[in-house]
């Protein structure tokens, strides 16, 4: 299941660690977003500590326009993830998100968590993962990693041993 771990890695930031949630769930376009909105941090933090591991080609490596191209699709995320994080804990907290230090202050505090989970044997794993996916866009990649967590969630529900966090994501009856 280590070559998951990118995959659950980068949807791990699918729910901060904040206070009780008042709606119980997220859905999965909310993960998405919420994914969405660390993916560009959690794609040069991962480089920068694989980069002993990776080729100076490798894709995760550079900053060009992978990162680019996820930096603009988080901003269009933003709101939708700002939603889901106060859906998630307090309805005071939305001012607090609309200051223009809540978004890095919340992935600089978060991504170093997610990209600490990754061992060092699993770089080309998921240099190889993320030149895959690197063609599709933005969106679908959320998509794919909020997937991939839903169904190890679901794996952990039947007894698997499946290292996922205990994400509030809703059922597929409460899309």
């Amino acid at each position: 299941m280590k070559r998951w771990g990118l995959i659950v890695a980068l949807a791990a930031l699918a729910v901060p660690e904040v206070a009780t949630a008042q709606n119980g769930c997220i859905t999965a376009p909310e993960a998405e977003a919420m994914t969405l909105v660390a993916m560009p941090d959690i794609l040069r933090e991962t480089g920068r500590v694989c980069a002993a591991r990776l080729p100076a080609n490798s894709l995760i490596r550079g900053n060009g326009t992978l990162i680019a191209k996820y930096e603009t699709a988080a901003d269009q995320a933003w709101p939708s993830a700002r939603a889901a994080i106060v859906k998630l804990s307090d309805p005071a907290i939305d001012t607090l998100l609309q200051s223009d230090y809540a978004r890095p202050l919340l992935t600089s505090l978060l991504v170093p968590f997610i990209v600490g989970r990754i061992g060092l044997e699993d770089c080309g794993t998921i240099d190889r993962l993320v030149t895959q996916l690197a063609p599709l866009p933005p969106r679908n990649m959320a998509s794919v990693v909020v997937t991939a967590l839903q169904y190890l969630k679901t794996e952990k529900a039947r007894g698997r041993q499946v290292a996922v966090p205990d994400l509030p994501l809703c059922t597929n009856g409460n899309r």
